[in-house]
């Protein structure tokens, strides 16, 4: 991957995904420009409540990205999750807007082994179009809905490309934002070489890119993060990535603050330098 440096004054905003506590006093720890944080149990499906401090993330000057749980699942053909699913996706958009979140980050979700994708496809239409009826924005939503590319599952709909594209196909028309994970697209089958190119050429768009290493090999469908250098892609690689999207980044990396502001440096000094 080769480009040119990246003028100072245009340079993505870099931060971490930091812990909800104390959102602010993490991110100035691991010398955060951005921070993106949980505002319920991701493996619970209780509503968000109002942030303790949200008057103070929402002055901020950092920008703010919400995560959504990942319980949520509005692709499958579970009547007993995909509507409580909808209904956690509206309650976290508009507990996101509450923060000044720039957008709530959402993954593809996935359907049982032998059902249709293209049903699953529908399921996401139907979600925005539901929204869009029952609000007063202009896409449904108070904010960006970031659908995020997934590292495992075999009946995914967010893992592979192609079926990225027929997602896109379904859902384009209300201007869903799109969240790049190298991670998820290392382990999920997807090469980094071209991908800013191959995602574009889909979406048209790439509001954030999550930027961490990969534990696990190529294709092994394992989402687990590593530090730059620490796993099993080369660091210049994510960089590389970073600097085509040109939009903000978040790592989701381990070890912590030291260990986030280790990889934020990384990236701020490689896209103030011409790839190699």
């Amino acid at each position: 991957m080769s480009s040119s440096p990246v003028d100072p004054s245009e340079r993505p905003l870099i931060g971490a995904h930091v812990d909800s506590t104390d959102p602010l006093a993490a991110g100035a720890a691991s010398g955060a420009q951005a921070i993106q944080f949980f505002l319920a149990d991701p493996q619970g499906w209780k509503a968000p409540i109002r942030h303790p401090q949200a008057d103070a993330i929402r002055a901020s000057e950092l920008s703010i990205y919400i995560h959504a749980p990942y319980v949520l699942n509005v692709a499958t053909l579970n009547n007993r999750i995909r509507i409580p699913s909808r209904k956690l996706l509206s309650q976290h958009a508009a507990a996101a807007a509450g923060v000044g979140a720039k957008g709530l980050i959402v993954h593809g979700g996935h359907l049982g082994s032998g059902d249709d994708p293209a049903v699953g496809f529908d399921n996401w239409r139907k979600t925005f179009a539901r929204a869009k009826d029952e609000s007063e924005h202009a896409n449904g939503f108070p904010l960006p809905i970031l659908i995020e590319n997934t590292a495992g599952g075999t009946n995914a709909i967010a893992r592979r490309f192609d079926r990225l594209a027929q997602l896109w196909d379904a859902i384009g028309e209300f201007g869903p934002g799109f969240c790049l994970d190298t991670c998820h697209a290392h382990a999920g089958g997807e090469e980094l070489s071209g991908i800013v190119e191959r995602v574009l050429a889909i979406t048209g768009r790439i509001d954030l890119v999550h930027a961490n290493d990969s534990r696990d090999a190529f294709d092994s469908g394992a989402d687990r993060h590593a530090n730059f250098g620490k796993g099993q892609i080369d660091p210049a690689d994510i960089a590389g990535v970073c600097r085509l999207a040109g939009s903000d980044v978040i790592v989701e990396t381990p070890g912590g603050p030291d260990g986030q502001a280790a990889d934020i440096e990384y990236l701020r000094g490689a896209l103030l330098s011409p790839a190699a």
